[in-house]
Formats: structure tokens, sequence, C-alpha cells
């Protein structure tokens, strides 16, 4: 028989209190104190089961967010409590852990922790297991819900998670600077002159949105075409165009050196909303571009391609606008013959499009058609052509 899916699903808080009373547990640690079994079934608070290591990178890296999640949510009055389930090598192991942790725990037994796991179906760590939720559906990633929602993903239910995720589809298509960009106590977007633009001064024109790092060479290099384009623009069409950086610099220093080689704006550091218009835009690697029109609403999440590829010209860098350009250098392709001889250089050159190149005659660099060598590293500028008479 297959073994049932717990995924999604409350778990009842009777299996876990079988499973310590059958191996004799009839304690749970609390620091240096013991709170008795009998007394951990309040059945209005939620309850999860935090199975983690001492020895696990991730464990590591999630657990500060968790203590922050479960004093938040004591400090707000929510009925919660987590009981840490060591999968620790050793005693040693799990006291440094739980050390670090201001909740329960079941006392140190590899063998009962390793049936717990079974019980419970944990195959990876670090996981949250429900418990005690009267049915209800609970979401299938809690890791993943905290990670992204903090304390506003409790009481941690699918129906949550839902609620959750049409705030994020309102924020992103609603057509409001406010609600994407402002923060609690926060109506402003900061510069690199420690200036503060209120968010509302944003209205009409198009924006940006910049996800980058300091820390990352990628962002480096298309820092400096975003530069470029960002002073055309504000050279030749004024103020219509504005980008706001978001951030994934690590530390406060980085972020300051990143947004001081940058003529834009920028969320503040230390604000969620870095994170939240991440999750909010799904971005999963940067550097990325999100282009917002003058109406407050997505044009569209691809910019850095767009900027890459057309620069400033492609502006206001809407669908019709490409197909514009693109249209425009198909014309320009049409009225170039598809190769050519050329004196400086030994094989026949065929017509190519390219997105970068540098022009082996004037040694700048070139867009888009180029005549090119398929038997070396050989492009030229159409107008850098000498043919043979």
């Amino acid at each position: 028989m297959a073994k049932p899916d717990y995924q999604g699903k409350s778990l009842p808080l009777w299996d876990f209190n079988t499973i310590l009373a059958s191996q004799g547990v009839e304690f749970l640690l609390s620091g240096e104190e013991k709170v008795p079994l009998t007394s951990f079934n309040n059945e209005k608070t939620i309850i999860c089961l935090f199975f983690s290591a001492n020895w696990c990178r991730p464990c590591q890296g999630f657990n500060p967010k968790l203590v922050h999640l479960y004093n938040t949510l004591r400090t707000m009055g929510k009925e919660v409590e987590i009981v840490f389930v060591s999968l620790d090598h050793d005693a040693d192991g799990f006291d440094v852990h739980f050390k670090t942790m201001p909740w329960l725990a079941v006392p140190f037994d590899v063998n009962l922790h390793k049936r717990l796991r079974e019980r419970f179906h944990v195959n990876r760590i670090p996981s949250l297991v429900h418990l005690n939720l009267d049915g209800q559906s609970v979401d299938e990633d809690l890791i993943g819900l905290i990670e992204d929602y903090g304390e506003d993903a409790f009481p941690f239910t699918r129906k949550r998670r839902e609620e959750l995720n049409a705030l994020d589809d309102s924020k992103r298509q609603g057509g409001k600077f406010d609600q994407l960009l402002a923060g609690p106590g926060r109506d402003y977007v900061i510069a690199s002159n420690g200036g503060k633009i209120l968010v509302s001064e944003l209205v009409g024109k198009t924006v940006g949105l910049y996800f980058g790092a300091q820390w990352c060479p990628p962002c480096r290099a298309f820092t400096a075409h975003l530069v470029e384009s960002y002073k055309q623009l504000r050279s030749s069409r004024g103020g219509c165009f504005e980008v706001v950086l978001v951030s994934s610099d690590r530390e406060q220093n980085e972020f300051d050196a990143n947004l001081c080689s940058m003529p834009w704006l920028a969320v503040p550091f230390e604000d969620r909303t870095r994170q939240d218009l991440c999750r909010i835009f799904n971005i999963k690697a940067i550097p990325a571009l999100v282009l917002i029109g003058p109406d407050g609403k997505p044009i569209s999440t691809n910019g850095k391609n767009i900027i890459t590829l057309y620069g400033a010209k492609a502006f206001p860098f809407t669908q019709s606008s490409i197909e514009e350009i693109e249209a425009n250098l198909k014309k320009e392709g049409d009225l170039l013959p598809r190769q050519i001889q050329d004196i400086k250089h030994e094989h026949v050159l065929k017509l190519d499009m390219a997105k970068a190149y540098v022009c082996y005659n004037c040694k700048r660099q070139g867009k888009f058609w180029a005549f090119s060598c398929d038997a070396c590293d050989y492009d030229l500028h159409p107008t850098c052509v000498e043919e043979a008479c």
C-alpha cells in the first residue's frame, strides 16, 4: 500500500504526542526547563514541527528568519508554537543549534527523531510540518511561504497563500506606484546623494525597476548600458524616464557603493519592499529590468534585453516601438548585399545580424548588421566595407 500523501494537509497533534509517549518522553525542552507533554494540547494554538540541523547550511540561513517570525507573531499576540526536531548527528550539535531558538524542542534522541521524520514524511531540511489546524488545508511549502511573506504568512494556510498572491497580483497590475514602491511609514525613494524623492513624483513617468547588486559582475556590465540609455533619455526627453534600483546587495556598504555609481533612485536597503518586489515580479536572476508604463502598469519584464539590444531608441519600450525598430532593421538589411569581398580580408564576408561586435576596421563596437567571416573572427560595419573593384 502506498504511503499517504500529507503534503498540503494538517497533521493531527495526537500523532506527535503518541509517538513521544511510546518512547517514554513526557516533556519537551524550553531552554534549560522542561514542559510537560500533557500541557501541550491547546487546540487553538498553531503548532509547527521544525526539522533542522546545526550542520545544515540552508537551516543556518533559515533559522534567523524563523526566529524573527516567531518573536514577531508572539509579540502580536498570535497563538503559535514551534517544536524543534533535531536531525543533528550528536547531542553537541543539538545543543549548539537549540541555543539559537526561542521555542520548544524534542529531547535529543536519534531513534526518536528518525521515527518522527519518517512519520511526517520529511525528506529534506529545513522543513516545517503543521500540526493541529482542524483539518484546514495548509500551504505545501511553508518554508517558501515564510521566506516570501514573513509574518504576513500567518496562519500558513493555503487560503492565506491565495490571499497574498491576489494582493501581489493587485500590486503588479493595479497601476499604483505607491502600492509598489512605498512601504510602511515611507512614501519616498532615495537618491545617491541621500535625498528623498516622493513616490508620487514618479506618476506619469516610464519607470524601470532595476534588480541588481554591486557584487554581481553581469550587473555591473549591464549598469553601463543602462546608464548610457538613461542619460540619453534624460537629455532628449527630460524627466519622462526614471530608474529605481531594487538592490540584491548583501550589506549596506555594498548597497551604498552600488547606488553611488548610478544616476538614479533606489528603494532603501533596509526596506522589505526590495524582497516584495522580487517576489511580485518573480525575479529569479539578476540583472533584471522591469519596465513600468506611465499608467503604472507593467510594459515588459524583459527590459534588460530591450536596453541591451536597442538602448534609448526603444523608448517608450512598448511592443509597438520594438516592432517598429525591428521593421526598420529589416529594411536596412534588405538594402544590403548578402555577401561581399572586402579588399582587407581574404575570405568572403556574409551579412549577419549580431547583438554586439567590434569592427575590425574602425575598432568601434557595433550592433545588428555586420559583414562577418565564417572562417575567422572578423567583423565589419557595413559602412567600413571596401569592396574590390
